[in-house]
């Protein structure tokens, strides 16, 4: 069984960086051919889709978040770390880690396995 384990701070601070780890067991993060995912959900909104590592480490992030999105691993805990730097309050959300992989001759990623998303506040 797989299964991914936010772990947040719960609360921050604007223009502080809000780091999220995801601890993964029954898999490792380095296997082919994953995707280890990190979504996002605001207050009343939908599921935003902000970034991902792949099993050999390349990183992809969406282009509205780059320039703030950071995400890393440590392999040798089996986890991997969402970094978002200079918070605004709209980056409150629930904080998901996701597994994803694409299937053959497929341009979508699907997912198999989610954390049960931690909540991040951004306030003052």
């Amino acid at each position: 069984q797989v299964q991914l384990q936010e772990s947040g701070p719960g609360l921050v601070k604007p223009s502080q960086t809000l780091s999220v780890t995801c601890t993964v067991s029954g898999d490792s993060i380095t296997t082919n051919y994953y995707y280890w995912s990190w979504i996002r959900q605001p207050p009343g909104k939908g599921l935003e889709w902000m970034g991902a590592m792949t099993y050999s480490g390349i990183t992809y992030y969406i282009p509205s978040l780059k320039s703030r999105t950071s995400i890393s691993r440590d392999t040798s805990k089996n986890q991997f770390t969402l970094q978002l730097s200079s918070v605004t309050p709209e980056d409150t959300a629930v904080y998901y880690c996701v597994r994803e992989y694409v299937a053959y001759d497929s341009w979508y990623l699907s997912d198999d396995y989610w954390g049960q998303g931690t909540q991040v506040i951004v306030s003052s």
